[in-house]
């Protein structure tokens, strides 16, 4: 199979963004008088949006509706000033950017970061490369692991899902790639094991960056 273009999970796939989630999530809990996490921990809280993620380090008993919207705005607060702290691209990922964009794969971006939060990260981060479609999480459609988004990438470009590698780190993508018709490409040097890839349907997984030029 000849793939035309990639479509990026950002957090735990380009960027290791674990940290300063952490972190800012972390001071969120203990200005409300609740008790951290380990920063390894937000492996398994983050991927499925920010409402969610503050939903789960709430402790039991305390995830009233009032709390998580509380916190979730204390986050989203926090997060937009200190987000890129200790943010980077992962190792060989900046290499693998120049060599897709040689060979002129087209390359985009989907993530369940909030919209405007993911266009930052990619401006600051990634603006050397041109992504052609950047979505990060938007009110109006269906969060990852719903294909809606990836579809609309495809139909934008016009190019078949099959003819595209959907490449992240977690059980909500590769549910997303096989939701939506992607081959479902995991990485292990994000935030979930090899064993939930695996297990979530991951068509190939990659030890790192420059093994996905293989797969094309």
């Amino acid at each position: 199979m000849t793939y035309k273009a990639v479509l990026f999970d950002m957090d735990g796939t380009l960027l290791n963004t674990l940290t300063d989630i952490g972190e800012s999530a972390n001071r969120v809990m203990t200005a409300k008088g609740f008790p951290p996490h380990p920063i390894d921990d937000y492996r398994y809280f983050v991927g499925e949006g920010a409402r969610k993620l503050m939903t789960d380090v709430l402790p039991d008993g305390e995830k009233s509706m009032e709390n998580i919207n509380e916190c979730l705005k204390a986050f989203e607060t926090d997060y937009a000033i200190h987000w890129k702290t200790n943010t980077q691209p992962y190792e060989g990922i900046e290499r693998l950017l120049d060599d897709l964009t040689e060979k002129q794969i087209i390359i985009n971006i989907l993530s369940n970061k909030p919209h405007h939060i993911t266009l930052d990260c990619v401006a600051d981060m990634l603006g050397k490369w041109k992504f052609e479609v950047v979505f990060g999480q938007r009110d109006h459609i269906p969060k990852k692991p719903d294909a809606t988004a990836a579809l609309e990438v495809a139909e934008i470009l016009g190019i078949s899902v099959n003819e595209f590698l959907y490449v992240g780190d977690t059980k909500i993508d590769m549910m997303t790639a096989n939701s939506a018709g992607m081959h479902a490409v995991g990485v292990t040097w994000g935030f979930r094991p090899r064993e939930e890839l695996t297990a979530s349907g991951a068509k190939a997984i990659i030890d790192q960056p420059s093994q996905l030029l293989d797969l094309l």
